[in-house]
């Protein structure tokens, strides 16, 4: 789970971090679990176990990421309205390249991550998970992947919800334009509806800030029960 959550999947932090966070948190787990019998386990076993275990950290860890996801979107949509598609910045957080607009949504996203103290808390879901998947518990059918493919419908929605303000202004300056275009034939449209759909578009960023950090904290804040329902389903 820890090698795809956000935060500290990045090339940023070391492997060597990542593999002695990612056994720290199974020794601090470990004594609250239920005592596993390794009587009669053979080697094909454990390995069968080891993978379903794998594969369920994953899912948790995939869960966990579909608003990074989200935000990744946005900022394609806040960009593409700006004009801004060309610009883009390689960034080892999400090891490739983004625009602007999704690299500040993801850095607002990380920090109010961080100061709400969700990281803990997705830690503690992560604990609770075991009794609702008992090791080797795993069950895989078709509520499961219906409610995936349900929180996958929901990164695009998210995503239109923190990109609507600036996809407004832009439609409107579009709009404007072209009544002036229809006006003004001999105005070319294109060249002077850029820099004004550019300026509109950041004042609009700026100011629906706040607006942004409000959904994507309320997404932020249902994490660690979402990690809990899909484990649900996954041991039921």
């Amino acid at each position: 789970m820890l090698a795809i959550l956000p935060m500290f999947s990045t090339q940023v932090i070391p492997a060597q971090l990542r593999v002695a966070l990612g056994a720290l948190v199974a020794l601090l787990v470990t004594p609250l679990l239920p005592v596993v019998p390794a009587d009669g386990m053979s080697l094909w076993l454990l390995v069968k176990l080891m993978f379903m275990e794998v594969s369920v950290g994953l899912l948790l860890g995939f869960v966990c990421r579909f608003v990074f996801y989200a935000l990744e979107i946005a900022g394609g949509f806040i960009a593409t309205e700006m004009g801004l598609t060309l610009p883009q910045e390689f960034t080892p957080l999400i090891s490739g390249s983004t625009m602007a607009p999704g690299l500040l949504l993801y850095w607002m996203a990380m920090m109010l991550l961080l100061s709400l103290d969700l990281h803990h808390w997705m830690i503690v879901g992560f604990q609770k998970s075991y009794a609702l998947v008992p090791f080797g518990g795993v069950h895989l059918h078709e509520a499961l992947l219906v409610d995936v493919i349900a929180r996958s419908g929901k990164v695009f929605g998210l995503a239109l919800q923190i990109a609507a303000p600036v996809m407004a202004v832009s439609f409107l300056v579009t709009l404007i334009f072209a009544v002036l275009g229809r006006a003004v034939p001999q105005m070319n449209v294109f060249s002077e509806s850029f820099p004004v759909r550019t300026l509109l578009g950041l004042f609009s960023f700026g100011l629906t800030c706040t607006f942004m950090a409000q959904h994507i904290a309320n997404y932020l804040h249902h994490l660690p029960e979402d990690m809990l329902n899909v484990a649900r389903l996954v041991g039921s």
